[in-house]
């Protein structure tokens, strides 16, 4: 009985470290691609100018806040303690449980995407970003696929939480062992 625990607590953490890194690969291919393919401010529109693409440099954190900040306070609150927060963030998913399957694959979703920005952030001093949505008056900021890891994440969680909250039941709620 304990050997099939141990196993299924292995087989959990396999499962999460491969969710995690291959958020972090997509969003570091993608970036690579386009670090290679494109100049900084290159603009390429798609669908009528809806959907762009823009390689931008963030050198501060969502929307460039903080982008004028004093060095090693940037580095404090946009590298290492987002980094801190990440690590215990997989410590968490890893430890924990009674965590469903829907919010451990979100959690890693979100993981992903916060350490492939923390990951250009350290080794380039900045963020590629390189994607826009435009319809009208929605418009987003330009970001990356990062992002859309976060982006989904948070989306994922919202949505279970919300199910959840209305009272519906279903298999897939289940917590992971």
């Amino acid at each position: 009985m304990k050997l099939r625990t141990k196993s299924a607590a292995m087989l959990k953490t396999a499962a999460i470290l491969v969710i995690i890194m291959a958020n972090i690969g997509c969003d570091q291919v993608a970036k690579h691609i386009v670090r290679q393919k494109m100049d900084t401010y290159q603009s390429i529109s798609f669908m009528h100018d809806h959907f762009t693409l823009l390689r931008t440099e963030n050198t501060g954190a969502f929307l460039s806040l903080g982008d004028h900040i004093y060095a090693p306070v940037k580095f404090v609150l946009l590298s290492l303690l987002p980094l801190l927060v990440l690590v215990g963030g997989v410590v968490f998913l890893v430890g924990n449980k009674s965590l469903s399957k829907i919010p451990l694959i979100c959690g890693c979703f979100i993981i992903g995407g916060g350490i492939g920005n923390i990951y250009d952030r350290l080794l380039y001093g900045s963020v590629t970003d390189f994607m826009h949505i435009g319809f009208g008056v929605f418009q987003t900021g330009i970001f990356n696929m990062a992002d859309v890891s976060v982006m989904v994440g948070v989306l994922g969680l919202l949505a279970y939480y919300y199910i959840r909250s209305r009272g519906v039941k279903n298999q897939e709620i289940e917590p992971i062992n």
